[in-house]
């Protein structure tokens, strides 16, 4: 199994699209999919057999990094792909001088939660009905890594 990461580019656009309908409860919609192509220096995917199994969407401002959306195409979960790919997250923070790195995830991503924390981020907040679910809303836990 060769694995590779590579940036993302519009001509990937119907592969993210189908990747993040299948993998999320609420996924990101076609259209902002489309805006963000070529939006940010650190759209990563992760190739497996020259195949798209992964991708995450990320920025860096003034040493500020935000792991914006990350996700691991769901025929493909539970390889470690998650782990490549937000290690790949970390070493290009690292790379572009990042100081630390946020995220927030649904407090309900248990498995999300578990492989944020064995990679070094801390839960540092919380932010009450901040995702939407089929019947109301749920907390979304605030994440850091530090880096140094």
């Amino acid at each position: 199994m060769k694995t590779e990461f590579l940036p993302l580019a519009p001509a990937m656009h119907r592969q993210l699209v189908s990747i993040e309908q299948r993998a999320h409860s609420h996924p990101w919609s076609e259209s902002l999919l489309a805006k963000l192509d070529g939006k940010f220096a650190c759209n990563v995917g992760i190739f497996v057999d020259g195949k798209l199994t992964g991708y995450f969407y990320a920025q860096c401002v003034s040493g500020e990094a935000t792991l914006l959306n990350i996700v691991v195409d769901p025929n493909f979960q539970g390889q470690g792909l998650g782990k490549q790919l937000l290690s790949h997250f970390i070493h290009q923070m690292t790379a572009m001088k990042a100081e630390e790195a946020w995220l927030e995830v649904r407090e309900s991503n248990t498995a999300a939660i578990a492989l944020y924390e064995s990679s070094g981020f801390n839960e540092i907040d919380r932010r009450v009905g901040y995702y939407p679910k089929d019947k109301g809303k749920e907390d979304a836990l605030v994440m850091c890594y530090w880096f140094g």
